[in-house]
């Protein structure tokens, strides 16, 4: 069995994109309505890691930004959500390997593979996983944690399909697709 090692660029990558997922997740979120949730911007930065990066740093970023998150913001990690963020940066993480945003290419056919397969991780996590989790690790209230979670998940879908796609688009334009230089 191979055993990959973590790049020293993933490892900063890592530390770097918790840190700003703590600070979007603390500072650039836009209350609901809905008790302990916000339409969290920091859901897109996590989702340009995760194509950069792969599900490793994806799924890390996600564990470490979102608990520290919520450490700082109500003294303790909600573990059922950490989990999720953890999840959704995971599996954002493993469309890297289909989108190669490394070469400059991110175009319609990547924008709607990228949004699709972010559609569908996020409903996973916040439709399913994290209200399932609230209720068996939390004993909370069925009817409420549904409600949060589709609220978040709804709108973690919509910031990552827009503000992420325009994160990843922007990306691509700063790489060199191989062979595009020419001698002269």
């Amino acid at each position: 069995m191979r055993q990959e090692k973590l790049s020293i660029q993933t490892i900063v990558a890592i530390g770097i994109g918790a840190a700003v997922f703590v600070i979007l997740g603390r500072f650039v979120s836009i209350p609901t309505g809905i008790p302990n949730t916000t339409i969290e911007t920091s859901y897109a930065f996590l989702a340009l890691m995760a194509v950069i990066f792969g599900p490793v740093a994806g799924g890390l970023i996600g564990l470490i930004g979102h608990a520290l998150k919520d450490l700082i913001m109500y003294g303790s990690p909600w573990w059922s959500w950490v989990v999720v963020s953890a999840l959704v940066g995971l599996l954002i993480g493993l469309l890297s390997k289909r989108i190669n945003i490394q070469e400059g290419e991110f175009g319609g056919k990547q924008i709607i593979s990228f949004n699709l397969f972010q559609v569908i991780s996020q409903a996973v996590g916040w439709f399913l996983v994290a209200p399932t989790l609230d209720i068996l690790i939390y004993a909370e209230p069925a009817n409420k944690v549904y409600v949060q979670g589709i609220v978040a998940g709804i709108s973690n879908m919509v910031t990552v399909g827009v503000i992420g796609t325009l994160l990843l688009i922007a990306y691509a334009k700063t790489r060199h697709k191989s062979g595009s230089l020419d001698k002269e």
